[in-house]
């Protein structure tokens, strides 16, 4: 069976493509063959750093830092499931990969002393546009709570297709009225918990921006982050709302 890494290299250009990586971890391939990824977590760091066995990475890690060259890093807040410290200086180490992260990242960059990327490194923040490539990607506001208040949202706009990643996020209906109503991909957590919405909040967010699919994120990865995929495609079923339930590693042609 191929590697992550070679499903991703092998699938045609002329195409778009999302991959899953598990917990809210993505990667998108552009048609003409560029690579953006959103979130990876792919180390277990943050048992690690929490010491706490509820952390305990629960996934299999399907990618090294290294393995793929991306056109872009995005890290939505600095949450070690978010902001991989074991991975992002993998994902550097090329010398050409651009690290977008939201301004509270800062701190976390100087104590891991990556200072020594500051050219490939870019801090967003709500309303920022930044393009690489064929993509261009807008930086949304979103609520994650008093423990990450700079963190953000991603609208990714690539060859006439739009992916909207909430980002860690409560729902916050009054803040996403400037977001398009044609979304191709809707992509949100579920777990209920730290900040995030949960089954049916997705759901209702998914009522208001009637994109073509949501898929729902933030489940799986650790025993304490909990999020019940099995309620959330109840919910959409019922209330007759497409949505698209991938297993860590599995891509699909948008």
């Amino acid at each position: 069976m191929l590697r992550l890494s070679e499903r991703i290299i092998a699938a045609p250009l002329g195409k778009t493509h999302l991959f899953s990586v598990g917990q809210a971890g993505y990667i998108l391939k552009s048609a003409a063959g560029e690579l953006i990824a959103i979130d990876l977590y792919l180390s277990d760091c943050v048992e690690r750093v929490e010491n706490d066995p509820g952390f305990h990475r629960l996934l299999p890690r399907l990618l090294e830092p290294d393995e793929l060259e991306f056109d872009a890093v995005i890290c939505t807040h600095p949450h070690l499931d978010h902001f991989d410290m074991d991975s992002v200086p993998g994902f550097l180490s090329n010398g050409r990969t651009k690290l977008l992260c939201s301004v509270d990242c800062e701190k976390l960059i100087r104590q891991m002393q990556l200072e020594y990327y500051a050219s490939q490194t870019t801090y967003v923040a709500p309303g920022d546009q930044v393009k690489v490539g064929s993509f261009t990607i807008d930086f949304v506001d979103c609520d994650h709570g008093e423990g990450a208040p700079d963190a953000v949202g991603v609208l990714v706009s690539v060859d006439g297709k739009q992916v909207y990643e909430t980002g860690d996020t409560c729902l916050r209906l009054d803040r996403v009225i400037s977001l398009p109503r044609d979304l191709d991909v809707l992509i949100g957590p579920i777990n209920g918990a730290w900040g995030n919405m949960n089954e049916e909040d997705l759901t209702q967010l998914a009522e208001v921006l009637h994109p073509k699919v949501t898929i729902p994120c933030h489940y799986g990865m650790f025993a304490l982050h909990h999020g019940d995929v099995g309620k959330f495609y109840e919910i959409m079923k019922e209330k007759k709302l497409n949505c698209l339930l991938l297993k860590q590693g599995e891509g699909v042609q948008l």
